[in-house]
């Protein structure tokens, strides 16, 4: 059911528009089977990592209205962002976002928390609106195709098995994912997404590694695409999970970061989170 009492043909969520999203109920059973587990490529967080994400006792509040970039600004006065999720930047995706969830304006909400206050005063939380048939938030939001998966100001990515609900959207090309996976290969695409978060598919072609940080080339030698720094210490963690030049060399990754732009299209991996071996899945598409 969603909002209103009303069920929505073809299961598509009001205020989505024509991006399509499972019901509500299918988002909750989905998000709580994964939530709290680890995805099969995650990797173990660090210490410190384990600290931030490391959840508050759930309080009951309202969604009062959406503010940019999916701020929850909620009835109690108080604001926050949800868990686990990196807030679309294209602006046709962030106003379909935005509607998806105010949707559930004036809803209960049962909001966990998770880490500090972030510099603007807000919480990170887990969201679930609703009360019989209740709505993981993120999770809605992912597996609609009009959000990632992602730590995004975060230190770490406190829910990763929220990467597994972005396989659907993926799949049928929906919001965020429409014309498939974007490819290391594609120079142009990649470097008109400058300076925003993206998820890159390639597979690795060469490993260099230095002193100070490793590089992954997903281009042939005289060729554009993309590059993937890792810093020593990323690198050693990565090392430590079997993870190495030997058996990355090859393989199909999914990359998530932010484009940056040098002598081609650049991602400074922040961290383990960032990379998943996806060999075993579909072929990329080209």
């Amino acid at each position: 059911m969603v909002p209103g009492g009303r069920r929505e043909a073809h299961g598509v969520v009001p205020g989505a528009g024509r991006f399509g999203a499972p019901g509500p109920a299918l988002v909750w059973l989905l998000a709580a089977a994964c939530g709290g587990s680890a995805a099969p490529h995650t990797l173990a967080a660090a210490p410190q990592a384990e600290e931030a994400c490391r959840p508050a006792a759930a309080r009951a509040d309202r969604l009062a209205d959406v503010g940019p970039r999916g701020e929850l600004i909620l009835a109690s006065g108080r604001r926050a962002v949800l868990s686990g999720l990196h807030w679309p930047d294209a602006p046709e995706i962030d106003a379909a976002a935005r509607s998806w969830l105010l949707a559930f304006r004036g809803m209960p909400l049962v909001l966990t928390e998770r880490g500090p206050e972030d510099r603007w005063g807000r919480r990170r939380a887990d969201g679930i609106a609703g009360e019989a048939e209740p709505v993981d938030l993120a999770g809605g939001l992912v597996a609609a195709g009009l959000g990632y998966a992602g730590a995004g100001e975060a230190e770490a990515l406190c829910r990763p098995a929220l990467r597994a609900l972005e396989a659907a959207p993926r799949a049928a090309g929906h919001g965020l994912w429409a014309g498939g996976p974007l490819a290391a290969t594609d120079e142009p695409s990649l470097s008109a997404r400058a300076g925003r978060f993206v998820v890159v598919e390639g597979r690795i072609l060469h490993v260099g590694e230095r002193s100070a940080r490793t590089y992954l080339d997903f281009a042939r030698r005289g060729e554009q695409g993309l590059t993937v720094t890792v810093q020593k210490r990323t690198w050693r963690i990565l090392s430590e999970h079997g993870l190495s030049a030997a058996t990355l060399r090859g393989r199909l990754v999914r990359i998530r970061g932010t484009v940056e732009i040098g002598r081609g299209p650049l991602i400074d991996l922040a961290g383990v989170e960032g990379i998943e071996v996806v060999e075993g899945e579909r072929a990329l598409r080209r």
